[in-house]
């Protein structure tokens, strides 16, 4: 900052508060750092590979600027730093699910819950969000349940926190943990009123071992050999089979156990963990994608329009979009009015306004003008009554018929703000189109 001129230094805090309001994402700086310090753009590969199991795009820099590439390939796990999750992409015909994954597959119940990554270090733990945010503070009965219950002394474990009811112990929606995300006070109180069982579901690291490059089966059964578990504290449901049949039957059992659906995971010997990455080694089935659009999606916020009438000084609806993984933009899919509270209607303005910009982002894909423009950030989910063709909307713009795109038909906000979620975590444009291909698939069938 010294050093800095008023126009730098401005450009510099701008950076270190995440509010530099450019099209750049982190696959953008890697590019760039393989261009500059090794002189090829192929070099990527291996800087995201480090990237992803540091999440410290600082780290990387430094150290290909200091050491060059054969200083990056030095880097290892270390307990403490978070590893970037694996993603799973969608399906709605468990036949289909299986010709993906060699035939057979573990099917695991799909927790309607908070994702966590437990980092272990000499009984001390610290836990982090989907997001990377350190959030130990906000959950000390799950810190002194994997205290308790993983018996080794470096460990980087996932698991998913869900909420049970205090009298019953029965499984509570994502809404209820959600309350005691980014608590700082009543931290005690609401482990009474909202107490949360862990579900722990794949092993990344442990006393020395990479267990990322290892297949899924065996790092399920290092996972179970280090676990001892108890009543708040588990291994996860899962059935491993390759009868589609079966896994019909098993949805419906996770289903009536307060899930949200299955997870299907390859068990092949290409099973790794794939951090950072979406892709088809991990699937999800939800009822969502059973008949038209039964379950919800995860939208982000990139405008809105003004309000009339009762809705004079606040928004009038928000402009929704999904994430396009292959361009890295956002491309709407619906304009939301319906399903906010008067209470969301007055807090709104105030949760967007760090993130309002006077012009379109330049990662936002749409041929609506609204009135006010976001940087994409803030996801909320969303049901409708269906995905249908539209000319108005970005997403799969002419994947279907020219000149048409996709978009959420009645589109209504469920009350569920995804803090949990990054932009980038949101329901995909090829996830959109599935839908939309799923529903024809019904019709047709019918």
């Amino acid at each position: 900052m010294n050093d800095a001129s008023p126009k730098e230094a401005k450009y510099i805090v701008r950076m270190a508060l995440g509010r530099l309001r450019l099209g750049v994402a982190d696959m953008t700086l890697l590019e760039a750092l393989a261009i500059a310090y090794v002189g090829d753009v192929a070099s990527k590969e291996r800087l995201e590979r480090a990237y992803n199991l540091s999440s410290d795009l600082g780290l990387i820099a430094r150290t290909v600027a200091s050491e060059g590439m054969s200083g990056v390939l030095k880097l290892k796990i270390k307990v403490g730093r978070p590893i970037r999750p694996m993603l799973a992409e969608r399906l709605s015909d468990p036949v289909e699910i299986l010709e993906k994954l060699g035939g057979k597959a573990a099917a695991e119940y799909k927790y309607d819950g908070l994702r966590i990554q437990a980092h272990v270090k000499s009984r001390t733990i610290t836990l982090f969000s989907r997001r990377l945010e350190n959030i130990t503070k906000q959950f000390p009965d799950v810190v002194k349940h994997i205290q308790q219950s993983v018996k080794t002394e470096d460990a980087i474990i996932e698991g998913e926190c869900v909420a049970v009811a205090p009298n019953t112990g029965d499984m509570l929606p994502f809404q209820m943990v959600s309350q005691r995300r980014g608590r700082k006070y009543e931290v005690e109180r609401m482990m009474g009123e909202i107490p949360v069982k862990v579900f722990l579901f794949d092993l990344l690291y442990s006393d020395g071992i990479d267990y990322t490059v290892k297949p899924y089966p065996k790092r399920r059964e290092a996972l179970v050999g280090i676990m001892q578990g108890n009543d708040w504290i588990g291994i996860s449901e899962q059935l491993v089979t390759s009868d589609p049949q079966e896994i019909e039957q098993y949805m419906e059992k996770a289903i009536s156990d307060g899930c949200e659906g299955l997870m299907l995971k390859s068990i092949g010997t290409d099973s790794t963990y794939q951090a950072g990455a979406r892709g088809w080694i991990w699937i999800k089935y939800k009822r969502a994608y059973k008949s038209e659009m039964a379950d919800t999606v995860d939208l982000v916020v990139v405008g809105a329009l003004h309000g009339r009438g009762k809705r004079g000084g606040s928004y009038g609806a928000l402009l929704l979009a999904a994430y396009d993984v292959d361009e890295n933009v956002f491309r709407t899919v619906c304009k939301c009015g319906s399903g906010f509270t008067d209470q969301d209607l007055e807090e709104l303005p105030k949760k967007l306004k760090p993130f309002q910009i006077p012009h379109k982002h330049p990662r936002v894909d749409s041929r609506i003008s609204a009135d006010i423009w976001f940087v994409p950030n803030l996801v909320l989910e969303v049901i409708g009554d269906e995905i249908t063709l539209s000319p108005a909307h970005t997403t799969c713009m002419g994947a279907i018929r020219p000149g048409s795109g996709l978009a959420v038909r009645f589109p209504r906000f469920t009350g569920n703000y995804r803090l949990d979620k990054s932009p980038e975590d949101a329901n995909t444009t090829k996830e959109i189109l599935e839908m939309y291909n799923s529903q024809l698939k019904k019709l047709s069938a019918e």
